[in-house]
């Protein structure tokens, strides 16, 4: 479905949907209603549809919840329609809640850069436009700091063919997107591209990295 939307995104932009700058909307889409634990720490990422990086980060050992939005751009409270446009500056983002006395910082970097291409500018797999872009967002500078390290490390090791295209970002502010695209995967398995995409990245990450995973996985 959503590579269908990609296509019409594209087309979009060449005509009036480019001419229309999307709007700021004064409330929120939608919020948890569950505030985390003071014990557990939030980290933010985007990679691509957030329905697949959902699951993906939903499936490590430690993380506590994960929560599906829009961050890196100036539209005040988008919503996915505007998304769609490219003309936001946000990108289809995660909030990931987790225990850090379970799973690091550096973990959840090591899931992120292994669980999708962060070489392909405005693009992952077969979603294309500025809201899929990888984005590494930090919220301190020793985030920002092991961010920096860890992809110095992944040039160094030449671990991608390409050079790799992501960015690193303050996190100004995260806006949730629609109720309805929170844990999409597991309440949609049976959606064309979830199966066809969403459901077999997410298996490339789990067979991949074993030792990261939660012993009971909802996959």
């Amino acid at each position: 479905m959503k590579i269908i939307f990609a296509w019409i995104s594209l087309l979009a932009l060449q005509t009036c949907i480019s001419n229309t700058p999307p709007v700021n909307y004064s409330k929120p889409l939608w919020t948890p209603q569950k505030q985390p634990q003071e014990n557990l720490k939030k980290a933010y990422f985007a990679s691509g549809c957030f329905w697949c990086v959902e699951a993906i980060f939903e499936s490590v050992k430690g993380v506590e919840e994960v929560y599906s939005g829009y961050a890196g751009g100036f539209t005040k409270n988008p919503n996915y329609n505007q998304i769609g446009t490219g003309r936001t500056g946000h990108a289809e983002a995660v909030e990931v809640i987790y225990n850090p006395n379970i799973v690091s910082f550096a973990t959840l970097l090591q899931v992120f850069f292994g669980s999708h291409d962060p070489t392909t500018p405005n693009r992952q797999g077969p979603d294309y436009g500025s809201q899929y872009r990888s984005i590494a967002f930090y919220t301190s500078d020793q985030e920002r700091d092991q961010i920096q390290k860890y992809i110095a490390l992944l040039t160094e090791k030449e671990i991608f063919s390409q050079e790799i295209v992501t960015e690193i970002k303050a996190l100004e502010t995260f806006y949730y997107a629609e109720e309805y695209h929170q844990d999409y995967e597991k309440n949609n398995p049976d959606n064309p591209y979830v199966q066809q995409v969403s459901i077999p990245r997410l298996k490339r990450f789990q067979e991949r990295y074993p030792e990261l995973l939660k012993s009971i996985s909802v996959h």
